[in-house]
């Protein structure tokens, strides 16, 4: 199903929903230049839909969303909007947050604290944005293709996200979801790719003050985002847990979508 809710500033937000109305929720938070499609082997999977509810948003700016102006480099706009989602998913929801995700839900705990959360996992996630900053390092693939990812000239852009679209994932990807996680690459606006970026945020009092279940989930052979960041979560957050897929790129979830639902449906089953 899909269907929508109001962020900050009556920003709409599209969703994806699957599972049962009254099960214990699930919510998907996507990253940089992605969509909620990213998710598409969880949402399919009755493992997980017959356990529990799906909830995947488009982030502001992305897939099926509205494109603001602004909001982009505001803690609280991000936080808002991943409220209004949580309170469309129901009460303490698991929050899978992925790569540019994982800032986007420290944005949240940042404002709203942890109240509306049963548990979390990052997911070759960022914490952190800015120089230096030891929960945001990205990876080789990442600093080769920023700035052309970021231009207005397709001729450069789009090379740009084909060979970055194509060097996030460590193993096959069914030729169909490539296609669909460089599809939504291309359909965010660069000037929505650039806003992004605009930010310098710690979060290190944040992760440390979590109360609430966390996994922390990280391919070793990420080049997108460096494992140190996923080092740099498992070493505050209290009580964190990590997984790692030995030689897995920067998607589990899609070049491992089996273990990947596995390991997710213990984590939220415990939780």
């Amino acid at each position: 199903m899909r269907t929508e809710v109001v962020g900050h500033g009556g920003v709409r937000l599209g969703l994806r929903v699957e599972g049962e109305e009254n099960s214990r929720p699930i919510v998907f938070v996507h990253g940089w230049a992605q969509s909620a499609g990213c998710w598409a082997a969880q949402l399919a999977d009755p493992a997980l839909t017959e356990r529990f509810r799906l909830v995947a948003v488009d982030l502001r700016g992305h897939g099926a969303s509205d494109v603001p102006a602004t909001g982009y480099d505001d803690p609280e706009a991000w936080a808002d909007d991943l409220a209004a989602v949580l309170d469309f998913a129901g009460p303490e929801a698991v929050v899978v947050a992925w790569s540019y995700g994982g800032l986007v839900l420290t944005d949240h705990i940042r404002v709203h604290g942890t109240a509306r959360l049963r548990g979390l996992v990052l997911v070759g996630a960022i914490t952190e944005i800015g120089r230096d900053r030891p929960g945001g390092r990205v990876g080789a693939l990442m600093r080769e293709h920023m700035r052309a990812m970021l231009s207005d000239d397709p001729d450069i852009a789009v090379p740009a996200l084909t060979a970055f679209s194509r060097g996030m994932t460590a193993g096959p990807v069914p030729g169909a979801q490539a296609q669909a996680l460089l599809g939504a690459s291309l359909s965010v606006p660069p000037s929505v790719r650039s806003a992004l970026f605009r930010r310098d945020v710690g979060s290190e009092d944040v992760l440390a003050g979590i109360d609430k279940p966390a996994l922390v989930v990280h391919g070793t052979a990420d080049r997108v985002i460096e494992p140190s960041a996923a080092e740099h979560a498992l070493g505050k957050i209290p009580g964190a847990t990590g997984r790692w897929f030995v030689g897995g790129g920067h998607a589990p979830f899609a070049e491992s979508a089996a273990e990947f639902g596995a390991v997710l449906r213990q984590f939220a089953e415990e939780c």
